[in-house]
């Protein structure tokens, strides 16, 4: 059964840094990308960031210069480091593979950009 499990949500101030790790089972996490992704209430799921199985990434224009992807392939681990937050950062964060696969989410976390 695939499972993705997100931790490390915060509140922090403008300009703060926060990581986020992503610890999936189900699958091979050596034969998929993955992503991360936000939804801010109001608005539609949003991806942030992708790495694929080779570890080339690309970023929503707004985060790139600001947020890292990464990858622990010996964890089945993915992660997003984020670095001079803003407030339009707040969000629920997800991570999964590619969303056309149809894979479920998690629960998410939460992070707060907020003075």
């Amino acid at each position: 059964q695939v499972k993705f499990v997100e931790s490390g949500w915060g509140l922090v101030q403008p300009g703060g840094s926060l990581r986020l790790s992503c610890a999936a089972s189900g699958f091979v996490f050596t034969s998929y990308g993955m992503s991360w992704y936000r939804q801010s209430p109001g608005k539609q799921r949003q991806v942030v960031a992708r790495i694929n199985r080779n570890h080339d990434t690309i970023y929503l224009p707004s985060v790139k210069g600001r947020f890292i992807i990464s990858r622990d392939d010996r964890l089945n681990t993915a992660y997003l480091q984020m670095n001079s937050l803003k407030p339009d950062d707040t969000a629920v964060y997800y991570c999964n593979s590619d969303e056309s696969i149809g894979w479920p989410w998690g629960q998410g976390t939460q992070v707060t950009v907020s003075s």
